[in-house]
């Protein structure tokens, strides 16, 4: 059979994307000798990889397809959305930090739903604890549920910083959270939910199974989406930045910036990696033994 030297090979692929997005993260503490596109672009392109790899041991070609498709559409749409008429994020618009745009909404950005928003919802399954993605019963709402938390917990470290210190959009109105308006998160979270729910309808509908994956399939999730969390912690501001003014006039502290996404990334993203991790720890000591 092929199929394991296939997963095989995918695994060391998963494994160098790991390492290539954790030293691309360290080295954002360096902004002065790396273009920023170029930064951009590697916290997008290996959880981008990541998933479509992934993705396509786990659900097949089709079934990373359909996943993808639903990014795309409902992310770029809500997005678009929103720059139009600010519905569901708030009133806001992206600048030309993020390189070419569909329309009002970067490229960049809607391929960051796909990587992100795989990791999280691989984590919520991780959670759960469980191996067969056909969903049943209250799953079919939970699990989207659960996934749309994790993935705006990333966003919820991040926002402030994307906003304020690289500029790669602008809230009109400012907002509570450091110029970033609730409506914001309340929105991806709407945006998210419906990505997973969708998708989990999908995969109700299927007939195809789980393949039987190693454990290290689960592992590479669970530890890229933790990398993305402590990457957050290396992300600096030039030291003669102390504070930054939102479009209201409203000034905010560079430093409680960072300390806020920080805190999310230890606390929130941090808790969800641990969980997951712990489960994943649980379900090889009850697995039984491989059959050889």
């Amino acid at each position: 059979m092929t199929f394991p030297t296939r997963t095989n090979t995918s695994s060391v692929f998963l494994w160098t994307l790991v390492a290539v997005y954790a030293v691309a993260r360290v080295s954002q503490a360096f902004p002065e000798k790396i273009p920023l596109l170029a930064i951009v672009a590697f916290h997008v392109l290996p959880p981008l990889l990541f998933a479509l790899i992934h993705g396509a041991l786990s659900y097949r070609a089709r079934g990373i397809f359909v996943f993808v498709a639903l990014c795309l559409t409902i992310g770029n749409l809500m997005e678009n959305l929103s720059v139009l008429t600010g519905f569901p994020f708030g009133h806001y618009h992206f600048t030309g930090v993020m390189g070419p745009k569909l329309f009002h909404v970067p490229i960049l950005l809607g391929l960051a739903y796909i990587g992100m928003g795989y990791l999280s919802w691989t984590l919520c399954l991780v959670v759960l604890g469980g191996r067969d993605h056909r969903l049943r019963g209250s799953r079919l709402v939970t699990a989207p549920l659960i996934a749309a938390f994790i993935m705006v917990a990333w966003d919820l470290s991040m926002d402030p910083i994307w906003s304020n210190l690289v500029r790669a959009w602008t809230w009109h109105d400012g907002g509570a959270y450091f110029g970033v308006p609730v409506s914001n998160f309340l929105g991806w979270y709407l945006t998210v939910y419906l990505i997973y729910q969708s998708f989990a309808i999908y995969l109700y509908r299927t007939s195809v199974g789980p393949p039987d994956l190693p454990p290290g399939y689960w592992h590479t999730a669970v530890l890229f989406y933790g990398v993305s969390a402590l990457g957050n912690l290396f992300v600096i501001a030039p030291p003669q930045l102390k504070e930054v003014a939102d479009p209201t006039g409203t000034h905010w502290e560079v430093r409680s910036i960072l300390g806020a996404s920080a805190l999310v990334s230890l606390f929130v993203m941090g808790a969800f990696t641990l969980l997951a991790w712990v489960r994943l720890i649980d379900r090889s000591r009850t697995a039984p033994p491989a059959e050889s």
